[in-house]
């Protein structure tokens, strides 16, 4: 190397370099949000019983791709808030946060070698993310198309966009494990159960009302589940289609639209859906043992849908 770059690339550059790089990385960070996929790793892993190292590795791999991925969700989705606090690119640039993310699903792939059996893991890695970019794909090409999908279309695409993190720790930890039980479907439908009550809390949320992530849904003119269902079951009535059309931040016309969404059924609907997911998680979960970790994971989830309250109230 010459000499005059050695200089420049010492420690001390190294680390200073890194802080500029990571910036946008650790300020989405600084923000914990649920860390539900920390606490199903810990659930997962009252079956897998891996080490604690593996465990913590593991955890840390995900949740570096969970953020990162944030990062580019909100300049894909356009959004101004994340967890109450300005979008990363609101405050960074579109630029340097996209840098960020794609600089730490590259830190993340480096961090596989520290569970050893990379070939295995990298594999693994590849598959699982791969999928949320296709879910993540359809999601958008619905939303800027203005297509509204079937149920069947959305359920696969959540499973992609949200399930595939999920198997992605699962895989990862069996390989560690000697329980090598097909949890699959068990994770698929978590997948689905956790996309439907994400859509389902951004527009019954009672405490976004007050801020600028109120019904963001509707707002982004995506296509979630319960307005899935509102267009579907009245294909005569265009009303909500137009509504996402308009890509509207007037809060008096998304409290009508949540008002038509009570009308027609489509958030009862929704809970009776959550519903029966949930129990078809639990029943899944019963081959391989009680697991107190997991079903309280659940019983915290199904909180905001339990409550049959109206949303637009």
């Amino acid at each position: 190397m010459d000499s005059s770059l050695s200089k420049v690339e010492n420690v001390k550059t190294k680390d200073k370099h890194e802080q500029i790089l990571l910036e946008p990385y650790k300020y989405i960070s600084q923000t914990k949000g649920q860390q539900i996929h920390i606490q199903l790793i810990e659930a997962f892993n009252f079956w897998l019983k891996i080490p604690d190292e593996k465990q913590q590795i593991v955890s840390e791999v995900v949740q570096m791709l969970q953020n990162a991925s944030l990062i580019v969700d909100d300049i894909e989705d356009n959004s101004k808030l994340r967890r109450g606090i300005p979008a990363t690119h609101s405050i960074f640039g579109v630029a340097k946060a996209i840098n960020a993310a794609n600089y730490v699903y590259l830190l993340g792939i480096e961090k596989l070698f520290l569970l050893e059996k990379f070939e295995e893991t990298f594999r693994i890695f590849t598959e699982h993310s791969l999928e949320v970019h296709r879910g993540q794909g359809m999601d958008i090409y619905w939303r800027d198309a203005v297509i509204c999908p079937t149920e069947e279309e959305y359920k696969l695409m959540a499973y992609r966009k949200t399930g595939a993190l999920f198997g992605l720790a699962v895989k990862l930890m069996q390989l560690f494990s000697t329980n090598k039980s097909d949890l699959d479907n068990l994770v698929k439908l978590l997948g689905i159960y956790f996309q439907i009550r994400n859509d389902y809390a951004n527009l019954c949320s009672k405490e976004k009302e007050a801020n600028k992530s109120y019904c963001e849904d509707i707002t982004e003119g995506k296509f979630s589940f319960p307005l899935i269902h509102a267009i579907r079951s009245n294909p005569d009535d265009n009303q909500v289609f137009f509504i996402l059309r308009q890509k509207t931040t007037d809060n008096d016309i998304k409290k009508y639209c949540l008002q038509y969404l009570e009308k027609v059924g489509s958030f009862e609907y929704t809970r009776k859906v959550l519903s029966e997911l949930e129990y078809k998680l639990l029943q899944n979960m019963e081959f391989l043992g009680q697991n107190p970790k997991f079903i309280a994971i659940i019983k915290e989830l199904s909180k905001i849908y339990s409550a049959l309250e109206d949303c637009y109230k």
